[in-house]
């Protein structure tokens, strides 16, 4: 059955971003046999477990059971300049950033009082450092505000003179471009700070970013559920990014 080919080929793509199929089975609560099952084109997930599956990826019901083969043909004879760009962006060195769940917030152009949080999980393996920056969705709250599309941005982290870019796509239907530049802060604690492309309603746009990593354990996708607009006062955001977003503001 298509549907069933489609739904695995779409599954093993979107857990090569991931430690492991073990692991997203334990962040999604769902027998590892049985997953199995679907990712061999065996069985397909019912109306619910389908749905925590693209929460859990931040991708629309439509995108599981698609064809991405109908998504673009390749021309015979070009060379192949995506292997090419990937191999320019993954050269040497490497980011000095750790793996792991990192917090990064997002100022909102006209809003002071508010920050877009997402959650950015961070891989490194032997020679590069990919990444997935989901946020949730976003609320108007006046002519210039984040784009109201989730977010689920994959894509890779690179450094270049002392900066570390992060460079990825947003596999949502929006498809937009992400770019977001940071560097370690001059304080004692390891915290990044940098400027990010984001998509408001008016067009592309630059906002301040900073990103810090979670130390305290926390599951994947109770991290997910908070990444949403935040307000500076409140107390689930860390002090010392509500401290460094004021003295920005206060520097303008």
């Amino acid at each position: 059955m298509p549907i069933r080919k489609n739904i695995s080929e779409n599954l093993k793509r979107l857990c090569e971003s991931h430690a492991s199929v073990s692991a997203v089975c334990r962040e999604l609560d769902i027998n590892l046999t049985q997953f199995e099952r679907y990712l061999q084109g065996t069985t397909v997930p019912n109306k619910k477990t389908a749905k925590l599956i693209c929460d859990y990826f931040g991708i629309d019901e439509d995108e599981l059971y698609q064809d991405q083969t109908e998504q673009g043909t390749r021309i015979a004879g070009l060379p192949p300049i995506s292997r090419s760009l990937f191999e320019s962006l993954t050269r040497p060195p490497t980011p000095a950033i750790a793996g792991g769940i990192y917090f990064t917030y997002f100022s909102i152009p006209g809003q002071a009082d508010l920050l877009m949080r997402s959650v950015t999980f961070v891989r490194r393996e032997t020679e590069i450092v990919t990444f997935r920056r989901v946020t949730g969705w976003v609320e108007r709250h006046g002519p210039a505000t984040l784009a109201r599309a989730r977010g689920n941005h994959y894509g890779v982290a690179i450094s270049r003179l002392n900066w570390i870019y992060f460079n990825g796509v947003n596999r949502r239907p929006v498809g937009e471009p992400s770019l977001m530049a940071v560097q370690w802060a001059p304080i004692s604690e390891p915290v990044l700070r940098g400027q990010a492309m984001v998509l408001t309603g008016s067009g592309p746009a630059f906002v301040s970013v900073i990103m810090r990593q979670h130390v305290t354990r926390i599951r994947p996708r109770d991290a997910i559920r908070m990444a949403h607009v935040v307000s500076l006062d409140d107390p689930s955001v860390d002090q010392l990014v509500v401290s460094l977003i004021r003295e920005s503001q206060a520097a303008v």
